[in-house]
């Protein structure tokens, strides 16, 4: 085999194996060290907040360690971003309880289940990767995330408020009520001791993030709280710790696929997949841009894919990217998804030789470094830009917000109540676009009549239609043309100016054909200007080019209605749609040649020489 076969096969083992398209770029020591002081920087973040987001999820905190272990390998190696930190993130491990506490009876359940909810993630986002089918998730809008991400921050944040003042409570059948009997307790009897850990936690990480952001706040408040626990006999005094952290890497072992358990989670699954996914992607694009790396979406989903799907192989749970972790890992330089690499074999080291220490940190600092992670999440202005734009965004993200608050811990029917709300609210929208009759303004443009005040025509109407024409709106459209044959008793043409129209279904087309038939039998003829060449391919399959004749159809609205005065026997120099007209702003008692001796207005058209659409 010669030396450019090979390389013309080398982008097909990138597509497969990314990892080869950075790999050489390692022999370069400033490269490699790079990477080396990122992932270790990145590790110094994970560990803390990989064991407390394993507590978020309801499992033992040597579980975080566990997801943070392997799945950052498989989606640095297999995916397209450079940078992206994957792992245990808030948001996901919130998700992951939501689906497993009504299903669990015990822990070792919960654990099986947790594997098992990683495994088909895993495999829903691999499917999407190799299919190509990241187009999904754009069915969840960004305001139904921005109101899910506000409201599950919330959640979270509220959630550790127990371990913050070391109290306990019956879990409730809706977070509220859990949440209520939470503050009762931590008003009637808070633990004092904890409660000065979490003081501690927080402030350590609170002025250490504001006066020097350098500093690693979230490790030097988990080595200060462990050092002060341990001397002082936390543990002793009533307070909550991480406890005994077994050693050793994890095993490799299958999930335990059982199929009545694997239906009721596919739901969770699917949502925390694209949530995940979302979240990953975002922060992914975002260092791209920074770093002018390419990104490859449907690459991401298979990187993800088989982050989730390694983490069910050993003992994990459900991973996703991490925005703090991310911008740590760029932040500190990091080159190539190596620093991901570099990021595991800490975290091996420290399941292999540090837990020990970890047995004395206690629950409220992992508590105090989950609320501190998700203050962040938190954005009430996406919200507020979403309303400026468009109200019925507003009205998205606002009630996805308010019902992922109300549902919890039933995440996934926020989520989905969002998306439907989200798709009804744009069938609503599209279900009556904009239709504008145009007429002549005295710049010479064509614009809406109805805005700007203008003098229609009686023999010739001019009618734009903005958006898709299907069978949601095809009842809409028919309406207002059969509207103005009513009002205008001289109505003998109607152009459809059919430049917004993108796209044509059945229905449309069919309605077309009805409507053509219903204008003729009155006198009436049916004209289509400026229509793009896939809505006339479209009509030219169906035959309807041919029926209403080729005539009909024209690249310009000026030669369609040229060919109306044509027709009706106009000049077109009295009528009020004339480029130049200088009776155009006269009164309605101008009349068209055609009809001078009507009673009602007439004709108005014109050529549309520097016509602008508004």
């Amino acid at each position: 085999m010669d030396r450019s076969f090979r390389r013309k096969r080398l982008p097909g083992r990138d597509k497969l194996f990314p990892f080869m398209g950075w790999i050489a770029e390692l022999r370069q020591p400033a490269t490699l060290k790079a990477d080396l002081i990122a992932g270790v920087t990145v590790a110094l973040v994970l560990v803390p907040q990989s064991m407390a987001y394993a507590q978020l999820a309801g499992l033992p905190a040597h579980i975080g360690l566990y997801a943070a272990l392997l799945p950052g390998m498989a989606a640095a190696l297999f995916g397209s971003s450079r940078h992206l930190a994957t792992g245990p993130v808030a948001v996901v491990s919130l998700m992951t309880a939501s689906a497993l506490q009504p299903l669990a009876a015990d822990p070792a359940q919960y654990l099986a289940f947790a594997v098992l909810l990683a495994f088909l993630v895993g495999a829903f986002q691999l499917v999407l990767g190799l299919l190509r089918l990241g187009v999904l998730v754009n069915f969840l809008s960004h305001p139904v995330v921005m109101g899910f991400t506000n409201a599950a921050a919330i959640i979270i944040a509220s959630s550790q408020l127990g371990k913050l003042f070391g109290v306990s409570v019956p879990r409730g059948d809706w977070h509220h009520e859990t949440l209520w009997n939470t503050v009762q307790a931590a008003w009637e009897s808070p633990h004092g001791y904890t409660l000065a850990m979490s003081a501690l936690s927080l402030g350590v990480m609170f002025v250490l993030r504001s006066r020097f952001p350098r500093l690693p706040s979230v490790l030097v408040a988990v080595l200060l709280a462990t050092v002060i626990s341990w001397y002082a006999g936390f543990e002793a005094a009533g307070g909550k710790v991480v406890g005994a952290v077994p050693s050793g890497l994890p095993s490799l072992s299958l999930p335990s696929l059982d199929w009545w358990t694997a239906s009721a989670l596919f739901g969770n699954a699917v949502v925390i997949a694209l949530i995940g996914f979302m979240e990953a992607i975002s922060i992914a694009k975002a260092l791209a841009a920074r770093s002018r790396h390419r990104l490859n979406p449907s690459q991401e989903l298979v990187g993800q894919g088989l982050a989730n799907i390694v983490a069910g192989f050993f003992q994990g749970y459900p991973v996703s990217g991490s925005f703090s972790r991310s911008a740590v890992n760029y932040e500190a330089g990091a080159a190539t998804g190596f620093s991901a690499v570099v990021t595991g074999l800490v975290i091996a080291i420290t399941l292999l030789f540090l837990t020990p220490l970890l047995h004395h940190l206690p629950q409220a600092t992992l508590a105090a470094i989950i609320i501190m992670a998700v203050l962040n999440l938190v954005r009430i202005e996406p919200i507020r830009n979403a309303w400026r734009v468009q109200k019925h965004d507003g009205v998205v993200a606002v009630v996805s917000f308010l019902l992922t608050l109300a549902l919890a811990p039933h995440l996934e029917w926020g989520i989905v109540s969002g998306l439907v709300l989200s798709l009804g609210l744009f069938l609503y929208r599209t279900m009556r676009p904009r239709v504008a009759l145009l007429a002549r303004h005295p710049d010479g443009t064509l614009r809406d009549a109805e805005e700007h005040g203008l003098q229609t025509c009686d023999c010739i109407s001019l009618i734009r239609f903005d958006g898709p024409l299907y069978f949601a709106n095809t009842g809409y459209f028919e309406e207002v043309v059969l509207d103005r044959e009513a009002t205008k008793p001289h109505l003998r043409f109607v152009i459809l100016d059919a430049e917004g129209i993108n796209e044509i279904d059945a229905t449309g087309e069919e309605m077309l054909h009805e409507l053509s038939k219903r204008l003729n039998s009155v006198g009436m003829q049916l004209m289509i200007a400026r229509a793009k060449s896939e809505i006339l391919a479209v009509l030219d399959r169906t035959g309807f080019i041919e029926q209403l004749g080729e005539k009909h159809f024209t690249l310009l609205r000026t030669h369609a209605v040229e060919h109306a005065w044509r027709e009706i026997g106009c000049d077109g120099e009295c009528c009020p749609l004339a480029i130049a007209n200088p009776l155009m702003e006269s009164s309605s008692e101008v009349r068209c040649p055609a009809i001078r001796g009507a009673q009602e207005n007439l004709c108005r058209r014109a050529a549309d020489v520097g016509e602008i659409k508004l």
